[in-house]
């Protein structure tokens, strides 16, 4: 990674429109910014459908506790929640909340267990649209412990607000109200995505400012061991503590997202959820941006492959760029560093079959002229060359990815690859 002088942006009309367009209504009961907290765990949230796994987003839930594990990356004397209703169409009637230090599976420490409050009652009424933040928790949180958040819905929540690629089987279910259950017995169903749960805030140690990873199923970790809690933002994390420079680093990725268009199942585009997935965060210090693959492979993909709203038309290098560049000035205008990461190599992907032989070329094409525009631009205050860290070493197998590095269908980094972009990342540019 190399540091790259800083250009002076104006902020265009494009700009301010998503940064007016993409911000949350009003939160319930406070918002999520201030001087005393900082982001320790996020997810980015999503509409309800159905996705990478089976779950229970488009049904949601009714007379169930929920209970969902999450691992944190930032020091401090007390915490707080974040439960989000984005994508609601009705009020979000939470009956209850607790939140304890992590057992073993849906197990939790008994000594740990806390009522969590919002504005002094048990329970919050969060409008559609909106978001609640809880009143302080005081229980002390470590860097890189998990913690155990459990909501209770006496009655019919409707489709569920959610971040479908949890990588792990970190939510359960229970009927009826299971909120101070220690054991997991009545915990008997299981889910690989988070359900509501946006945020959890830490406070009363020395801030640090945060580093949010902001992409698509690369930054969200898929093809890393499940429940393992290894893919690069979880590994960047702890390298930074290793190396004497702790920060809360936040995974702001949805799999399957793109830069410039929206999908039923992946996600507002990235121009859009930028502003409340990143500007809208806590203490945000920088951001890493890994964008633009989906935009390339759903323009040449079967339509019929993923029933949310695709295909959509093919990008240019152009469009793409541009959508970089509102990332840019977004992020510019909030005072927040911005790093742009290189596409990794592609042409190998197996991902998914229905792409024509001949569709690679022109993907290659624009896929390499977007990556030199961010090594050689200035644009970006720095860069995180992704694509060099993971493309094959062998002579004229540079657009495919390096095979320790590879998951397995030629697209997504395994662990040991996830490593290597982690230590792509130079902490000074952070």
């Amino acid at each position: 990674m190399h540091t790259l002088p800083r250009r002076t942006l104006t902020a265009a009309a494009l700009t301010a429109a998503l940064l007016a367009t993409a911000v949350l209504p009003a939160t319930a009961h406070g918002g999520s910014g201030g001087s005393r907290w900082n982001g320790a765990w996020t997810a980015a949230v999503q509409r309800p459908s159905t996705n990478f796994y089976p779950n229970w987003s488009e049904q949601g839930f009714d007379h169930h506790s929920v209970r969902q594990v999450v691992r944190t990356s930032a020091d401090g004397s007390a915490l707080r929640i974040r439960v989000s209703n984005a994508y609601g169409t009705t009020p979000l009637r939470l009956t209850g909340a607790s939140v304890a230090r992590s057992g073993d599976g849906a197990a939790v420490q008994p000594a740990t267990l806390r009522t969590v409050r919002f504005a002094g009652a048990a329970s919050v009424a969060v409008p559609a649209g909106a978001k609640a933040v809880s009143d302080a928790v005081p229980l002390p949180v470590r860097a890189g412990e998990r913690l155990t958040v459990t909501l209770y819905f006496a009655g019919a929540t409707g489709p569920a607000t959610y971040h479908d690629l949890a990588q792990g089987t970190f939510a359960y279910r229970a009927s009826g109200d299971h909120l101070r259950d220690t054991g997991a017995g009545a915990y008997t169903e299981t889910s690989k995505s988070w359900y509501y749960l946006e945020g959890v805030e830490v406070a009363g140690l020395p801030a640090r400012s945060a580093v949010a990873t902001f992409g698509d199923s690369i930054t969200d970790g898929y093809g890393a061991t499940e429940g393992a809690d290894e893919r690069y933002p979880d590994q960047l994390s702890r390298r930074l503590a290793a190396e004497g420079r702790p920060r809360p680093v936040l995974n702001t990725g949805i799999g399957g997202n793109r830069i410039l268009n929206d999908s039923a199942c992946f996600g507002e585009k990235a121009t859009t959820r930028f502003a409340r997935d990143v500007l809208d965060q806590p203490r945000v210090g920088t951001v890493i941006v890994l964008e633009g693959t989906n935009d390339l492979l759903f323009g040449y993909m079967d339509p019929t492959y993923f029933p949310c709203g695709l295909p959509n038309a093919r990008p240019t290098a152009a469009e793409l760029i541009e959508g970089h560049r509102a990332l840019i000035r977004a992020a510019h205008a909030k005072g927040i560093r911005v790093v742009g990461g290189t596409m990794i190599p592609m042409k190998g992907s197996k991902a998914a079959p229905q792409y024509p032989a001949e569709a690679f070329a022109p993907m290659e094409a624009v896929r390499d002229e977007v990556n030199a525009w961010i090594r050689t631009s200035g644009e970006y205050d720095a860069v995180v060359d992704f694509d060099r860290a993971l493309a094959d070493p062998a002579p004229g197998n540079e657009d495919l990815l390096n095979p320790d590095y590879d998951f397995g269908d030629g697209l997504h980094p395994n662990t040991a690859g996830y490593a290597a972009m982690a230590r792509a990342v130079d902490p000074n540019a952070l």
